[in-house]
């Protein structure tokens, strides 16, 4: 019997637009085959399988998913408020902030082109591409700042945080995603994965103190409700700042 990759066949079966929205969809755990939830995009699976959508995906990428989880966990007042997405890549938490009513979102990432089209078209949405937030102007924020949600790679968020003290705000919240693979150090990252929890809880305690030896308020931390890859477990800290 036949066998393609299950993110193949999410298109083939119209059940997804596009081969990476049908790997959002698998990894986000909304896809069944033969009535079973598989994660694994790659898995082959027989062409005539029964293949379902337990729902469709609600936000533009997983990170939506993730975001989602801390918006509820840390009560998070969003409705009306601006907010800065550091890191917004395809936009999963800028479409969990508008959807959760939103006034305004900037959006800044490294990268350019990544943003969804949805949300590149969305007047809310301020768009604030190819800038390494390290090095990041104040002056391009037009409005003060309510809200700021972080989801960076490949950089500690102590590199990160000194720098929104820089933005315009009166009263800020920070929801930052810490991800202790590009946080414990190379010796304690095994192929990508850090999988000892002493080397996790050693992470997110650091971020705190370097939060607190910089004036942020720790207000709590919660573990992502989504895996990062490779089965990365991620968490949120969620900060406060006073002017």
């Amino acid at each position: 019997m036949e066998k393609k990759r299950l993110d193949q066949l999410l298109v083939e079966k119209n059940l997804a637009e596009s081969r990476g929205k049908a790997q959002l969809l698998i990894m986000a755990g909304s896809v069944t085959v033969n009535a079973e939830t598989v994660c694994k995009p790659s898995k082959k699976v027989d062409t005539v399988a029964d293949i379902a959508l337990k729902e469709k995906l609600k936000y533009v990428s997983r990170g939506g998913l993730k975001l989602d989880g801390a918006v509820s966990k840390f009560n998070l007042s969003i409705e009306n408020k601006v907010c800065l997405d550091i890191g917004s890549s395809t936009g999963g938490f800028t479409d969990c902030l508008l959807k959760n009513k939103a006034r305004k979102v900037y959006c800044t990432d490294v990268g350019k082109g990544l943003l969804h089209w949805d949300l590149r078209n969305n007047k809310n949405v301020v768009i604030l591409e190819s800038i390494n937030f390290r090095y990041f102007e104040p002056a391009l924020i037009k409005d003060k700042i309510d809200l700021i949600t972080i989801d960076v790679s490949f950089i500690s968020l102590d590199k990160i945080l000194p720098k929104i003290k820089e933005l315009p705000f009166k009263s800020l919240e920070v929801a930052a995603l810490i991800k202790p693979q590009f946080e414990a150090g190379r010796s304690n990252v095994k192929k990508g994965v850090v999988k000892d929890e002493a080397v996790q809880n050693a992470t997110i305690e650091r971020i705190k103190q370097v939060a607190v030896s910089l004036g942020f308020e720790f207000l709590d931390t919660t573990l992502s409700p989504i895996e990062g890859p490779k089965g990365n477990k991620e968490y949120f800290i969620h900060l406060k700042l006073v002017r």
